[in-house]
């Protein structure tokens, strides 16, 4: 959600915090703001709108500081204004602020404060934060502050400032990642995280805190990724992390994979765009080295399970949300299909608070690009609770999901920037697909047909070459239909949650009403929303339910419904049933979905272009949920 920059070191602070704003505009926001202690002042700039508009503003007062803050701000308590926009003073003038997750009893420390003779000038739960570091901070003894040493093991925990912030977090429900600067201590920050992603950047004489590794890729590769409930504090030439309770933490160092250059958009309009051109890279990328040597079944070096124990498994879960909750209703299909084992997909945000009967060989996964996704985080932690081992298919190395996780899959498809998934759903289809091959092969899945289903996904990056081929084509598609405003997806099978999919992208970030549907449902209600004003997405591959779609088609056709086909090679539609055709490369039906995928991404990509839509910044959308 909210992004999060802060520096310390030799350099002007505000001019590296905007360099990392503009590279987390991604994660969705409605306001930003940079604040820069110099010669003891707080120095802050806060405005409604995107990054550009902070730009031009703090131009206007020249910041020189070389300690600073800067936030994007999705707005959960209070409005879009330049107020309720981060950072945050308190009202004393000595702490700044900045902070993504959500205070769930502000109300009653803000009116605890407000009898101390607190002020506020915003709607924010942040800005009590704000003010309870420094309601602690004054009742403090005053001393010397005392800032971790060079060697990044300093005595900084006996800091004022830092015992401020520690003591103030003790008193807090709810989630945060915050970072926070004092008037009394130039050069120096504390930052903190309760279930929201911060990261630290370590550099040469500088250090860096970000709820991303984007913001920092350009200034080091170095990176410590903090924990819930720790504490870092640091400085130009140190840092320590503790935790609430005073214990040290042992720093872990490690290394960013991906280059700068991964994450900006090259020769493309569009990060979404690029991200859909990259996908038969990604998806080689995400089965390379996965298949054994017999070329009959995937293998996966961090599941942590032995397949003898896989075998003892009678059930599986699989919890996620959006479009990663597709990508298991796919795998879902899968399993149940090739190993014979029944599979229940649930949401995260529901599975948390149902108390839903599970045998005891269940075992769980949960899948999300981020690995910060709140809603599934909780449903992991859910479930280990209960004594359930939990297995998570997710992108980002080092993030919390990846951590608390039993084992698991990394996607391995680089950064993706866009808002609307498109390589890390089409990953996360694959490596599903895998799960499903290596568990029927541990049952009663043949060699050979082990051997076929292996060589089908090892020729899914070529097939959605084929299909990228059209992209002129599915342009001038999208082109006519643009104008629309509401949409029906309709599919069956593995392709009904392509369908959502479809559906879901289309909303996402052309702001089109779109359904999606299993195709034989739309006769028991949807059909009343035919007319020539909605067109019909199908799918419609070959196979044993090809000539039921069809009917579905006619159905529409009768009541003047406009009608897109996505059909496979070798299918032939009766003339004049479908106003536009797609066609796709006939293939194995674990791979089907995959290809799939590729053409309403493109169609949904090039609709929203046509209406002038801001693609990679759909409004009110955050690329990583960190917010219940």
């Amino acid at each position: 959600m909210c992004g999060i920059v802060g520096y310390v070191g030799k350099q002007k602070a505000a001019t590296i915090i905007l360099e990392g704003l503009k590279r987390l505009e991604y994660r969705g926001y409605d306001s930003a703001g940079v604040c820069v202690l110099k010669d003891g002042r707080l120095e802050l700039a806060k405005k409604s709108g995107r990054v550009e508009v902070l730009v031009k503003e703090v131009a206007r007062h020249h910041f020189t500081g070389t300690t600073g803050i800067g936030h994007t701000r999705w707005a959960t308590h209070g409005g879009v204004t330049d107020a309720n926009a981060h950072p945050h003073i308190s009202s004393d003038g000595k702490f700044a602020l900045i902070h993504n997750g959500v205070i769930e009893n502000y109300s009653q420390i803000k009116t605890f404060l407000l009898s101390k003779g607190y002020g506020f000038q915003s709607e924010t739960d942040t800005e009590v934060l704000c003010n309870l570091i420094a309601y602690h901070y004054a009742k403090e003894p005053a001393g010397a502050s005392n800032p971790p040493h060079a060697n990044g093991h300093g005595t900084g925990s006996g800091s004022r400032f830092l015992e401020s912030v520690r003591k103030a977090l003790q008193h807090v429900e709810g989630t945060y990642g915050i970072a926070v600067l004092c008037v009394d201590c130039p050069t120096e920050l504390v930052a903190a995280r309760k279930a929201s992603p911060l990261l630290l950047g370590v550099g040469d004489g500088e250090h860096i805190i970000a709820s991303d590794a984007s913001a920092i890729i350009s200034r080091t590769q170095s990176v410590v990724y903090l924990k819930d409930g720790e504490i870092v504090h640091l400085a130009r030439g140190g840092f320590t992390i503790t935790t609430l309770e005073q214990e040290d933490v042992s720093p872990v160092v490690d290394k960013i994979t991906w280059s700068i250059s991964d994450a900006e958009k090259g020769n493309y309009a569009h990060f979404m765009e690029k991200e859909i051109f990259e996908q038969p890279i990604a998806l080689e990328n995400s089965m390379r080295g996965r298949f054994s040597e017999d070329g009959s079944t995937a293998n996966f070096g961090g599941l942590n399970l032995t397949a003898s124990e896989l075998r003892q498994i009678d059930r599986f879960m699989f919890c996620a949300c959006g479009t990663a909750w597709h990508a298991c209703l796919v795998t879902e299909h899968l399993i149940e299909r090739f190993a014979r084992l029944p599979v229940e997909v649930d949401y995260a945000s529901e599975f948390r608070y149902r108390n839903s009967p599970l045998d005891r060989n269940t075992l769980f996964f949960v899948m999300s690009q981020s690995g910060e996704t709140i809603d599934t985080l909780a449903a992991l932690r859910e479930a280990q609770r209960k004594g359930y081992r939990v297995l998570a298919i997710n992108n980002v190395v080092g993030s919390t999901i990846a951590r608390e996780a039993n084992g698991g899959i990394y996607q391995h498809v680089g950064p993706e920037i866009g808002v609307a998934s498109t390589k890390a759903f089409t990953s996360q289809l694959l490596i599903g697909a895998m799960v499903a091959l290596y568990i029927a092969r541990l049952r009663d899945m043949s060699f050979s047909d082990g051997v076929s289903y292996v060589s089908a996904l090892k020729g899914a990056p070529d097939l959605v070459r084929q299909v990228l081929k059209q992209a002129p084509e599915i342009k001038a598609i999208a082109k006519r239909f643009a104008r629309h405003a509401d949409f029906l997806f309709l599919g069956r099978l593995s392709l009904f949650p392509l369908a959502l999919e479809g559906a879901l992208k289309l909303k996402e970030i052309s702001y089109i009403h779109a359904e999606g549907y299993p195709a034989a449902e739309m006769k028991h209600g949807p059909i009343a929303l035919i007319s020539e004003e909605c067109p019909s997405v199908f799918f419609a591959p070959k196979g044993e339910i090809f000539n039921k779609v069809v009917s579905s088609m006619q159905e529409i056709k009768a009541r003047k419904g406009p009608v897109i086909a996505i059909i496979t090679e070798g299918c032939e539609l009766p003339p004049g049933l479908a106003d536009a055709v797609i066609t796709l490369p006939d293939c194995h039906e674990a791979v089907l979905p995959i290809v799939a995928a590729v053409p309403v991404q493109l169609l949904s990509y090039y609709i929203a272009v046509e209406r002038g839509c801001d693609v990679d910044k759909p409004r009110n959308l955050a690329k990583s949920v960190t917010v219940e």
